[in-house]
């Protein structure tokens, strides 16, 4: 099964600086799928909670599918991320620190069909150090222009 699917949050790395990454299975039921292999879904404000030791998604938007009847999906529902109880427990204590918080990067599907979301420990970025990135980002911008003549 060939798939191309890969939805990012562009401005998660622009707002958060990432700490650990971890790529954790999705709960889903069959529209939410059949939307996700359609490319209909955002990450734009995806973050994650813990609810009674369990972690979820929230935020993350998997449009209706079209061809969907009564049986068809809530957009904007919590979804459970299923992940190891060790990887659970260390996020769960790290998370509680002040200042960090836990974004979802990436939405895709991997080889074998199965949604997976990628998920980091991240701090939120001051507003200079936004400004730094950019700066560093036109400077390698203009340095490439310059080796190119």
């Amino acid at each position: 099964m060939q798939s191309n699917i890969n939805i990012r949050n562009k401005k998660a790395s622009f707002n958060y600086e990432f700490i650990e990454k971890y790529t954790a299975g999705i709960k889903l039921t069959g529209t939410e799928i059949k939307s996700i292999r359609l490319g209909k879904a955002s990450l734009v404000d995806a973050y994650c909670i813990f609810i009674e030791g369990e972690l979820f998604i929230r935020g993350l938007n998997i449009t209706e599918y079209a061809f969907g009847t009564h049986n068809n999906h809530e957009p904007r529902q919590d979804r459970k991320l299923l992940l190891n109880k060790r990887e659970l427990k260390k996020l769960e204590r790290k998370s509680t620190e002040k200042g960090l918080t836990i974004v979802a990067t990436r939405l895709f599907i991997t080889d074998s069909g199965w949604a997976k979301v990628d998920i980091a420990l991240a701090k939120g970025k001051q507003e200079f150090d936004k400004r730094d990135v950019i700066k560093k980002k036109d400077l390698k911008r203009d340095m490439e222009r310059v080796r190119k003549f």
